[in-house]
């Protein structure tokens, strides 16, 4: 018999909450320094993890939780741009 296969965890960076890492969203600073959605979780760059609670990530955003995890300050463009990612994944998620 096998043993259970590993599920990897990770930790929200705005609640701190752990959870499987296919549970929680991507945020990716990518080299060239952009921030974007990593639907995937594989793209090159620093990651950080928010779970799909609007709340969370209006907490990341707002106490900059975010940008202290990814490792990059966030622009005010940048905040809005990323805030309707976030929204428009959930949605899609929930449908």
């Amino acid at each position: 018999m096998h043993p259970p296969k590993h599920i990897p965890l990770r930790r929200c960076a705005s609640c701190a909450s752990q959870a499987p890492k296919r549970d929680l969203l991507r945020i990716v600073r990518t080299p060239d320094g952009a921030l974007l959605l990593d639907a995937r979780g594989k793209a090159a760059g620093r990651g950080a993890y928010l779970c799909k609670k609007p709340a969370c990530w209006d907490f990341a955003l707002k106490k900059d939780r975010l940008a202290r995890a990814v490792k990059a300050e966030l622009a005010p463009a940048q905040r809005a741009a990323l805030l309707q990612a976030l929204r428009l994944h959930a949605v899609e998620v929930a449908a």
